[in-house]
C-alpha cells in the first residue's frame, strides 16, 4: 500500500491505548528488516531517518527505499525524518514525499523553540504532512546529536508549547537519554502523568533502547503513543555482520552477511513492536 501519514496511525495507538514502534533505518537491508517484522506481527509501523543518516546517503534514497517497501507491504508504513535539524531540511523531507517530520529545536530556547516549530507546522500543514516536535531535552549522544544531561519537559511549558504550535505530536524529555544507558535509567512517570492531563496530543518517547520492558509499557499508560528505537538496532545489525564474518572470514559476498544482519534487526524490531503493544493493530487504523 503506498506510504501513510503517521499523524493516522498515533491517533489509533492514543484511542487503543498502545504505541506505535518507530525504528531508525541506516540501509536497504534494515528497511526489509523492520517492514518484514511489521508484517508478520501485523504491526503498523514507522521507519525514521535522522539528519546523520540522510547525510550518508540523501532523503531520495531513504526515501525510495520506504516507498519500495511500503508499496509491498500489506500493513502501513510511514517514512519520518527524526530529528530535523533545520527548517531547511524540514522542507526537503516534506518535498522528497516524507509522510511524517520531526523539528527537533529542543536545544534552543522555549520561545526560539517555538518560533521554529511552528514555521515547520504551518508550511507542512497545506500537504496534511504532521509535524513532531521535542519538548526538554532528552540527554546521551547519538549520531551527531548530543543532548548532554538532558532536561525535563514542564507539563505547563508543554501546554501552551502545543497550542501555540499546533503540533500533532510531542517528545517529552522524562529521564530517558540516547544511546546505551549507563545504568539503570530513571523515568519520572509521574511528570509523564502530569503532561498528560494538559496535553491531547500523541506523546513521543525517544531514547528508548535498553529501557526495560516494564519501563516502555509504562510510559505507554500513561499517555506515550510512539517509541523510538535507534541504537540497539545498529548492534543487532552489525553484531550479525561480526559473527558471520567471524564464522566465515573468508567471505566477500555482502548478501551473506547482509542476510544474517537483516533476520538480527528482524527478530529484535519484532519483540519491540509487542513490547509497544503494536503487534495486531495493522488491520485497525481507519
Amino acid at each position: 500500500m503506498p506510504l501513510v501519514s503517521s499523524e493516522k496511525l498515533l491517533l489509533a495507538a492514543q484511542k487503543g491505548g498502545y504505541a506505535v514502534g518507530a525504528f531508525n533505518v541506516e540501509n536497504m537491508e534494515m528497511v526489509q528488516a523492520v517492514v518484514a517484522a511489521a508484517e508478520e506481527v501485523k504491526a503498523p509501523v514507522m521507519l525514521q531517518t535522522t539528519p546523520s543518516t540522510v547525510k550518508y546517503a540523501g532523503l531520495a534514497y531513504y526515501y525510495a527505499l520506504a516507498k519500495a517497501a511500503g508499496e509491498n507491504a500489506s500493513v502501513p508504513v510511514a517514512i519520518h525524518l527524526d530529528h530535523g535539524s533545520s527548517f531547511e531540511l524540514a522542507m526537503q523531507a516534506l518535498r522528497i514525499g516524507y509522510t511524517s517530520i520531526m523539528i527537533d529545536g529542543s536545544h534552543s530556547a522555549f520561545e526560539e523553540n517555538i518560533s521554529i516549530t511552528k514555521r515547520v507546522a504551518d508550511a507542512c500543514a497545506p500537504s496534511k504532512v504532521p509535524v513532531e516536535a521535542e519538548l526538554g531535552k532528552v540527554g546521551g549522544k547519538e549520531d551527531a546529536l548530543d543532548g548532554g544531561n538532558g532536561g525535563y519537559t514542564e507539563p505547563e511549558e508543554a501546554k501552551e508549547f502545543v497550542e501555540r504550535t499546533k503540533v500533532a505530536s510531542l517528545a517529552v524529555a522524562i529521564g530517558t537519554a540516547h544511546g546505551f544507558y549507563k545504568g539503570e535509567p530513571k523515568l519520572d512517570l509521574e511528570r509523564l502523568s502530569e503532561i498528560g492531563k494538559v496535553v491531547d496530543i500523541p506523546l513521543v518517547l525517544h531514547g528508548a533502547s535498553g529501557l526495560s520492558d516494564e519501563a516502555v509499557r509504562e510510559s505507554i499508560k500513561r499517555g506515550i503513543c510512539k517509541v523510538n528505537f535507534a541504537t540497539e538496532l545498529r548492534a543487532a545489525f552489525s553484531n550479525g555482520i561480526k559473527g558471520y564474518l567471524k564464522n566465515n572470514p573468508d567471505a566477500f559476498d555482502p548478501k551473506g552477511y547482509g542476510e544474517v544482519g537483516r533476520e538480527n534487526v528482524k527478530q529484535l524490531v519484532m519483540n519491540r513492536m509487542k513490547v509497544c503493544g503494536c503487534n495486531g493493530k495493522a488491520y485497525q487504523i481507519p
